[in-house]
């Protein structure tokens, strides 16, 4: 089947099998590697990309034809002109990672959140990422890391809520 994606900005017309998750079309047919596939079953959101702006989507879990018409961000697609990402940023600022490998997802999921609620309480963070599972960092440097983001977006941090 034909699919069209905007992904970060370009365009790709690819011929795919039903069945190729958007995951892999991302990774092997764009060659994006930056989607992490953890689980394969949707459990650990290492795979969230965003679509059409402002909904995060675990792609393994996503055929790539359900894609067809929309726009794609992918990890790769956050910093700009060699400028990183306020959560990219954030994330290094404030040592959000370890290893690395939750990293494309909890960003991406981050950035959905941030767009839905551009001023997240701690427990509003903790609830949006939810749905991301991380093995090393326990989790309270991401939250720093996102509160930062929010505040050099140009909203107020939220510390304790």
């Amino acid at each position: 089947m034909k699919v069209e994606v905007n992904v970060n900005g370009v365009a790709y017309t690819r011929d795919v099998e039903p069945r190729t998750l958007l995951a892999y079309f991302l990774r092997e047919d764009c060659g994006l590697t930056g989607t992490h596939v953890g689980c394969d079953t949707s459990s650990c959101g290492c795979c969230v990309v965003v679509m059409d702006g402002s909904r995060a989507v675990k792609s393994c879990s996503m055929f790539a034809v359900q894609a067809d018409g929309h726009e794609i961000l992918t990890v790769e697609g956050l910093a700009a002109n060699g400028k990183l990402h306020a959560l990219q940023q954030g994330f290094w600022d404030q040592h959000g990672l370890q290893c690395g490998y939750c990293t494309p997802g909890m960003l991406l999921t981050s950035y959905a959140l941030l767009k839905h609620q551009p001023n997240p309480s701690e427990a509003d963070i903790r609830e949006g990422l939810a749905g991301n599972l991380c093995r090393c960092t326990g989790y309270q440097n991401i939250v720093k890391a996102v509160q930062r983001a929010a505040g050099t977006l140009g909203q107020p941090a939220v510390t304790n809520a």
